[in-house]
């Protein structure tokens, strides 16, 4: 039954509030730990049994580090660092152009810096030369190195590891394995299709920290020291929020313990992006997503690939300072180009319909830099996995990103087998392809049948699920920093929704081009403000806006908002209906 009797809001969706078991489930936590109701409704719904809610609520390393050496060729790789250390050998660094390859890029550079070695860093562009290692890349890399580390990438690299004639290769990936791997020294991955998957959820700088700490203990077991890994955590917090990996285990203290060291202003990189973004509080995994994540990013979408890897590694505040600037415009260009494709391509899907398990678009000339990006938003606008293809001189390079429960990676990398593809591959929810022009329809009718197989086709609406109501005087800022401890909140993890139940509208003003703020509550009690973002680009905002007296139902996430040193609630407006 739909919460608060919404079957159909202003934005098209159903409400769904806790299920009877997840409510018993959060009377039991209540009853046992003496937490707040609130709270105990996220701990229930995220499976947390009473035992476990204080280890949940204090995620520490100590308690969730995986071992290492539970992942295959781990020990190998370790000691191959450490012996290209000791024997002063010329070491480069193969990184993706995304956050998560920078961040992983910045721990290698980082870590060797501090054992005493200097490694050359490599990231390839993306339209000259796409994804990953490629063949003339790494034959020109081993010519002139003794060992080459892929990081986020290679996984897949069979021919371009081949093309490393003389030089050992290391791959530290995350992303799904084949049937068989490339020739390379040692391939770290727990995607790999011989591992277990109990650490399927790890970002690729997760890896590369996870072989930094099994070279520690080879250290120590030496007798020596190695730097100090901890200080190091905040990339690997970055980068997991930014990769979108699931905040479940230890991705939960690598991010709780990433923003700690954020905090510490300590990576001068960071800090100079932190300043030019207007970032002055202390971080959070929103701040990640989408204030540093997409700056980081957009040296590898539409400007020089290395630039976020730079910055991320850098020691020198004016580099850091000159990086950001750098950085900070290409974003705002980025931005630019990313609103002409998505236009085209949001009409494109329209016209050609969303009934089947797959939305996606293709165009001649549209950037390959915001083709994730767009498909991201088509994905929310359709809620079904999206790919969007940019078309160059007959060859249509494209991305993809999937919704909760259904695989995206997998099909790709089968339609890549067969040929249909020239070559793709990825995760369970993003993916990358590249494919002949004439033969996209083909491929997209292929994998639009692939992916009915999972049950794409029959996905609705996405319903907007909610934690519960709650009145205007009970969103303090005592009860935002009780929910905070349940956190962090992102993907896997979903910060709590909640509705406010019959609120009268009382200020309602139209915020730039698509932005609305209001203030709500009920009559002759608390109010409460709120922002919602892009009303005006559907019924939300004008209806709001012209509320002429009505009550509605409100919904969204409950945030702390810092202004002048003075901290108040603000509602994150997501969605109404009519009370």
């Amino acid at each position: 039954m739909a919460f608060l009797g919404v079957e159909q809001s202003l934005t098209g969706r159903a409400w769904i509030g806790p299920d009877i078991e997840t409510d018993r489930a959060a009377e039991t936590l209540a009853q046992a730990t003496q937490l707040p109701r609130p709270v105990c409704q996220i701990l229930a719904r995220m499976g947390v049994a009473p035992d476990a809610a204080d280890a949940y609520l204090s995620p520490t390393l100590r308690d969730l580090m995986p071992d290492p050496r539970s992942m295959r060729d781990m020990e190998k790789a370790a000691t191959r660092l450490l012996a290209a250390v000791k024997d002063r050998q010329r070491i480069a660094i193969f990184a993706d152009y995304d956050v998560d390859g920078g961040s992983s890029a910045a721990l290698l550079v980082t870590w060797f810096r501090a054992m005493g070695a200097v490694a050359t860093l490599y990231v390839p562009d993306r339209i000259d030369e796409g994804y990953g290692p490629n063949d003339a890349a790494m034959s020109q890399l081993a010519a002139a190195h003794d060992l080459i580390v892929c990081v986020d990438c290679g996984t897949l690299s069979h021919g371009p590891i081949a093309a490393a004639t003389g030089a050992d290769v290391i791959v530290l990936d995350h992303h799904l394995g084949a049937e068989t791997l490339p020739d390379a020294l040692a391939v770290v991955n727990p995607n790999r299709q011989d591992e277990d998957g109990a650490l399927a959820h790890l970002c690729a700088a997760a890896v590369v920290f996870l072989a930094l700490v099994e070279a520690g203990r080879q250290l120590r077991e030496a007798g020596a020291k190695g730097p100090d890994l901890m200080a190091m955590l905040d990339l690997v917090g970055l980068a997991t929020v930014a990769d979108v990996a699931p905040l479940i285990g230890v991705n939960r203290a690598f991010v709780r313990q990433g923003l700690k060291v954020m905090a510490r202003r300590d990576r001068v990189g960071l800090v100079a992006l932190a300043d030019i973004a207007g970032l002055d509080t202390a971080p959070t995994p929103y701040h990640l997503g989408y204030l540093l994540g997409p700056r980081i990013n957009a040296g590898g979408r539409i400007g020089q690939a290395d630039l976020g890897a730079r910055l991320l590694g850098t020691t020198d505040p004016h580099e850091a300072a000159a990086i950001a600037e750098r950085l900070n415009t290409l974003n705002t260009e980025r931005r630019e180009i990313e609103a002409s494709v998505r236009a085209d391509a949001i009409a494109q899907c329209e016209t050609r319909g969303t009934d089947g398990a797959l939305a996606w678009a293709a165009g001649p000339g549209w950037h390959p830099g915001v083709v994730g990006i767009v498909a991201s938003r088509l994905k929310e606008v359709t809620n079904r996995p999206s790919i969007v293809i940019g078309i160059e001189d007959g060859i249509g390079k494209g991305s993809g990103r999937s919704v909760s429960g259904i695989d995206l990676g997998a099909p790709i990398q089968r339609l890549a087998a067969e040929g249909v593809l020239i070559k793709g591959g990825g995760h369970k929810m993003a993916a990358g392809l590249t494919v002949e022009a004439d033969k996209i329809e083909t491929a997209m009718a292929r994998l639009d049948a692939l992916l009915a197989k999972q049950g794409a086709d029959a996905l609705g609406p996405a319903d907007l699920r909610l934690d519960g109501a709650l009145m205007p005087a009970a969103a303090t800022v005592e009860l935002l920093t009780q929910i905070d401890a349940a956190g962090p909140f992102g993907a896997g993890a979903p910060a709590p929704r909640y509705a406010f139940a019959g609120m009268r509208i009382l200020q309602a003003r139209r915020v730039g081009e698509t932005h609305l703020k209001v203030t709500f509550g009920e009559p002759g009690g608390a109010r409460l403000d709120a922002i919602a973002f892009g009303a005006f680009d559907g019924a939300l905002g004008p209806a709001l806006m012209d509320h002429g007296g009505a009550p509605f139902h409100l919904a969204g996430r409950l945030e702390i908002n810092a202004f002048r040193g003075r901290q108040s609630v603000q509602l994150r407006l997501e969605d109404a209906a009519r009370a």
